[in-house]
């Protein structure tokens, strides 16, 4: 190491204690299984989509403004397009590598809110959002909502066809909203649609606002964690007052370094070979105008499917009227995000615990849990198909009518079989103590001193990695 490093080291040390900062952090131990790295996952993501989203940015131009078209795709030559939309086929057709970025950068977004869609999933089955996460399981909620709204604004930007008819369905479910929603609209839009202002004000959402929130929030979760440590699965040696793992350098360091080069690789070949929102077909935007099919990003489906399935009713109280489709658009969302977001407090109010919790539950030991997340999960699955209810009728040669009527008894059906068959096998493999998903390290023949032979398991004998302690706070 040079002297001026040295020196450098030393004067910060001196000033800012990073030394014994640096010491704390490099032997702090993670935990070693493979769901843990389902948020690093969405990390990563993030990280591709902040580089992707930085360059597609020297390109594209937030505004309205009608221009001709006069790129090389020649369908469209000639034609009255949006500046953005002119920019979006620029960066396609013209700027080098810019069809790439554009697809990597979308393909990015997809896996980032399928990451974290996933996490909380590990997290909500496992119990981690119990005492004393409670305010990291918020945190994570929020980061849902930023990365839908980051998704639903970065999507709509390229002002074709398809985003159009989502701003569309967007603009109709803000005016939805009782009281406040003609307020909201037109604050969102700045007028009645199409609006002139909308893509420029979205443009400073999807670059700014959200990403600003978004960083920030990261950082509030990832403090979090190292404040409290981390969770960990039962196993030899492990207890609610240490942590069983790896040592964040240099085997932490290392198997992170790999899954972010992994996860930008993946992601980098998606973008090259997967065709992804190809906006010369779907054409600029035009208001009269609606394809069919039109289906959204993946993260965004179970509300169009909610739209689909929702019931045309439509009443007036108090002077204001309630459109068909607040129901599926407004209320039903409203509901089923408040109980994922209050579920530490709601879970904590029937069990009654209010223990700290560092070792996570296995999903077959808590059946109600297990059983309420599956059937919520179903009750989007079933929306999300809806979603595409066009599509299956075009498929299976069946009237979209057929379809709708199917899913609607399913939406009431589905979700209780759905429970029911989850806590019978969530308490038939607690009762048997059969662990199907495990992979077993088998056994040897051994010949013994004897002369005989005998099975020696090949399981390790104890957890295999470091140990960090716990500290050990009050009785509560």
């Amino acid at each position: 190491m040079s002297t001026v490093t040295e020196r450098s080291f030393k004067y910060l040390d001196e000033r800012l204690g990073t030394a014994s900062l640096a010491r704390t952090a490099l032997r702090k131990v993670f935990p070693d299984h493979w769901s843990f790295l389902l948020g690093e996952i969405a990390l990563f993501s993030l990280v591709v989509l902040i580089f992707t989203g930085v360059f597609l940015t020297f390109f594209y131009t937030p505004s309205v403004q009608e221009v001709v078209y006069d790129g090389p795709y020649e369908p469209l030559r000639g034609a009255h397009v949006t500046a953005a939309y002119d920019s979006v086929m620029r960066i396609s057709f013209e700027v080098r590598a810019g069809l790439l970025m554009r697809q990597t950068h979308h393909w990015a977004a997809l896996v980032f809110v399928a990451a974290i869609v996933i996490h909380l999933c590990r997290v909500f089955f496992t119990g981690a959002f119990r005492r004393p996460r409670e305010v990291n399981w918020l945190v994570g909620v929020l980061l849902l909502f930023l990365a839908l709204g980051e998704g639903f604004t970065g999507y709509s930007l390229p002002d074709d066809l398809l985003s159009g008819i989502g701003l569309r369905i967007f603009y109709a479910v803000t005016l939805a909203i009782p009281v406040v929603g003609t307020w909201v609209t037109y604050l969102l839009f700045g007028g009645e649609f199409p609006a002139p202002d909308i893509i420029s004000r979205l443009f400073v959402f999807h670059v700014m606002l959200l990403p600003a929130l978004l960083l920030a929030l990261v950082g509030v979760h990832l403090a979090i964690l190292v404040l409290q440590k981390h969770t960990q699965f039962a196993g030899h040696g492990r207890t609610e007052r240490n942590v069983v793992g790896k040592r964040l350098w240099p085997e932490q360091t290392f198997k992170s370094l790999s899954l972010l080069l992994f996860t930008t690789a993946v992601l980098a070949l998606l973008g090259g070979l997967a065709q992804i929102n190809p906006v010369w077909q779907y054409g600029p935007f035009e208001p009269f105008n609606v394809t069919s099919p039109a289906q959204p990003d993946w993260y965004i489906g179970f509300l169009d499917g909610a739209l689909r399935l929702g019931p045309p009713w439509d009443l007036t109280l108090f002077g204001f009227t309630i459109s068909e489709v607040f129901w599926p658009a407004v209320l039903f969302p409203g509901i089923a995000f408040g109980i994922l977001t209050l579920w530490p407090w709601i879970e904590r109010r029937f069990t009654k615990d209010r223990a700290e919790h560092h070792i996570l539950d296995r999903p077959r030991d808590t059946p109600v849990r297990t059983g309420i997340g599956a059937a919520g999960l179903m009750v989007f699955f079933i929306m999300f198909l809806e979603g595409g209810n066009d599509i299956f009728g075009v498929l299976l040669n069946v009237s979209v009518e057929t379809i709708t009527r199917i899913l609607q008894w399913g939406l009431v059906i589905a979700p209780i079989v759905t429970f029911l068959a989850t806590y019978w096998i969530c308490k038939g493999l607690s009762r048997s103590r059969l662990r199907p998903a495990q992979i077993n390290a088998g056994v040897r023949l051994s010949r013994t001193a004897d002369g005989g032979y005998e099975t020696v398991s090949l399981e390790p004998a104890s957890s295999d990695g470091e140990r960090e302690p716990t500290p050990t706070g009050p009785p509560h």
